[in-house]
């Protein structure tokens, strides 16, 4: 299982969110770039890039944040936030991501996270982000009528390389995964899950590795910047 540190994006810092609200942000780092560096030192072998302000407001928002993370690292880089129109996708393709998140366009234009996953094998995921089982898209402020087992089955035949599942309820809170939710996604669906959100100890990750399903990786934020979860310990959790 992957264990994908999160660089979440505010404004150009690095930031972590309480429940995806944005009036909630404690910052934890002024380069990203530096924070990337960082995290490939420790052992990490992926980074999990989110430009909020992006999210928000529908289009790239932390460019040059986004474009220094991937001059720091020669890790692989997914990313999410604001990536709604093929032209998004195309370039941040082209500037180095090796995976684009899509959230809201898989429930506004699912037609388009098809083109693009076959035009982009393997390099496109769908971001599914849920309250209270419901799929929550625009920067998680609007909510739909589809679950999220709904949304995922709408792309079994598609190609896309994941499903980053978010539980908004636990995120940023450190209560724990919802080990049970993300299992019966991956257990719905034969295209891998990341889990996220909630994550605030090494036993969420020995429990999402246990749990039997199809979980690929499991996304950590806040719990790696306070300490609270170590490195070599996550790691080592996740690798069983």
């Amino acid at each position: 299982m992957i264990v994908f540190p999160a660089i979440d994006l505010k404004d150009g810092r690095c930031v972590r969110l309480k429940q995806g609200d944005m009036a909630q942000a404690t910052v934890f780092g002024e380069v990203p770039a530096a924070q990337a560096r960082a995290f490939e030192a420790a052992g990490f072998k992926w980074l999990h890039v989110v430009d909020l302000n992006g999210a928000f407001s529908g289009r790239s928002a932390n460019s040059p944040a986004i474009r220094a993370i991937l001059g720091a690292t020669v890790n692989p880089v997914q990313l999410g936030g604001g990536i709604r129109d093929r032209a998004a996708i195309d370039a941040w393709l082209a500037a180095g991501v090796t995976r684009v998140i899509l959230g809201t366009i898989a429930v506004r234009n699912p037609s388009l996270v098809r083109d693009a996953a076959k035009a982009y094998p393997n390099r496109v995921a769908v971001g599914i982000d849920a309250r209270e089982g419901k799929v929550a898209v625009e920067g998680w402020a609007e909510s739909s009528s589809l679950s999220a087992v709904e949304l995922a089955k709408r792309f079994e035949d598609a190609g896309v390389a994941a499903i980053i599942f978010t539980d908004i309820a636990r995120d940023g809170m450190l209560e724990g995964v919802n080990v049970a939710a993300t299992a019966d996604l991956a257990r719905a669906v034969s295209i891998p899950v990341i889990a996220s959100g909630g994550v605030g100890s090494v036993q969420d990750i020995k429990d999402l590795a246990g749990a039997g399903a199809n979980i690929a990786g499991v996304v950590i934020g806040r719990a790696l910047y306070d300490g609270r979860i170590n490195p070599k310990a996550a790691l080592k959790a996740a690798n069983g």
